[in-house]
């Protein structure tokens, strides 16, 4: 009885045969949160650009849908998207895996991408606001309005009365209120974020902080949301950006709870015809359903753009910008790749952006670990059968 020896090593492959650094392809294509590269396609790129420009410049809602088929680059596109918009310090921004069971856990979702730190820092912001107006500090954001409460120079019990009455008024939300301004208590602030983000407290907690609701059902949700929003606003703000990816899981719901979310996502939408973009990556076949049988919703996004398998034009410029991630002298894709190899990709690959950048990180190891200066369609055909 023979057994397999498995070499394990954690030595560096050597990628300079190829006049590179190292394996600029991902091994599992998976899109990072922060991509380094977008090669998308110009149409998708600019109906993005002009979504997101519109609500920038204008302070109208916009919305959008970017369909596509498994692995031609939806989830890239929407996090490409949001590393750029949320450089930005006049606006709110947060990803959604997927929508979940309803839109409770869209809101869910998008409150845990913000995080415990952001939604706190939003609650000093508030506190500095009313602090600006109603006591003679001026304190122009939320470490300065911290550092006076840390100092002692103003008092949180002269502050909350009038902020959880003035978020009252400009959310029409006092629990919402409450729970807010509670996110800058040592004691309850934890309690305050479990129901910020619906995950749901005793009542013996929410009657800790006079919160007298259960943030527990979509309505809830869109309330929630809709207070929120208003809130940056309040504070100056531009407005919130949410992307929603692999919204085709919607169809997979029941259909009452895909009409309830769908329901949901256009009461938002329609309560919000200021600063809020919502954008979606879905399935072009669920999207051709929802358009069909949910018009009330389809109907409140502006627009849909479509990717398309790539070209060759395209998977050039793709693995070109891939290759100037890891070659400091400018190596360029006719360098590494024989024309016929990337024919012999993209057939393969059928034009799908993942199984192309699958294929391309394979290849590279295998031509480096051969000692070979460049890749042929020999290599690729080994690497595919």
């Amino acid at each position: 009885m023979t057994t397999d020896k498995f070499e394990i090593t954690d030595e560096q492959r050597d990628y300079s045969s190829l006049g590179l650094n190292e394996n600029p392809f991902p091994y599992s294509p998976v899109p990072s949160d922060n991509p380094e590269v977008y090669c998308g396609q110009d149409h998708v790129a600019n109906a993005v650009s002009n979504t997101v420009s519109s609500v920038l410049s204008t302070g109208k809602s916009k919305h959008l849908v970017i369909t596509g088929k498994y692995g031609n680059g939806k989830s890239h596109t929407l996090k490409y998207a949001r590393s750029l918009v949320r450089d930005r310090e006049d606006v709110l921004v947060g990803y959604v895996a997927q929508p979940g069971e309803g839109f409770l856990d869209v809101y869910h979702e998008f409150m845990y991408d913000l995080g415990f730190d952001r939604v706190q820092e939003l609650a000093y912001e508030f506190l500095a606001h009313v602090a600006r107006e109603h006591t003679e500090t001026n304190p122009m954001g939320a470490l300065s309005m911290k550092s006076l409460l840390d100092e002692g120079e103003t008092l949180l019990s002269e502050l909350v009365p009038k902020a959880i009455q003035q978020l009252s008024d400009v959310t029409k939300f006092a629990d919402f209120a409450r729970a807010i301004v509670h996110m800058v208590y040592e004691d309850t602030n934890l309690y305050a974020w479990q129901w910020l983000t619906a995950e749901g407290i005793r009542y013996e907690q929410r009657k800790e902080m006079e919160i007298h609701s259960a943030l527990d059902d979509d309505t809830m949700g869109v309330r929630a949301f809709t207070a929120l929003k208003n809130m940056l606003l309040e504070l100056g703000y531009t407005g919130v950006f949410v992307f929603v990816d692999e919204f085709e899981s919607v169809a997979r719901l029941s259909p009452k709870n895909e009409q309830a979310t769908l329901n949901s996502l256009r009461h938002l939408m329609d309560q919000n015809s200021a600063g809020l973009s919502m954008m979606f990556g879905c399935a072009p076949e669920v999207w051709q359903d929802i358009m069909s049988e949910y018009h009330a919703f389809s109907e409140r996004i502006g627009r849909e753009v479509s990717l398309r398998p790539m070209t060759e034009d395209h998977l050039k410029d793709l693995v070109d910008s891939y290759l100037d991630l890891a070659s400091g002298e400018g190596v360029s894709v006719s360098d590494i790749f024989e024309e016929d190899s990337l024919q012999l990709i993209l057939q393969s690959s059928q034009g799908n952006v993942r199984q192309a950048l699958s294929i391309c990180s394979y290849t590279i190891d295998d031509a480096a670990r051969r000692g070979r200066a460049n890749i042929d369609a020999e290599i690729i055909q080994e690497a595919i059968s």
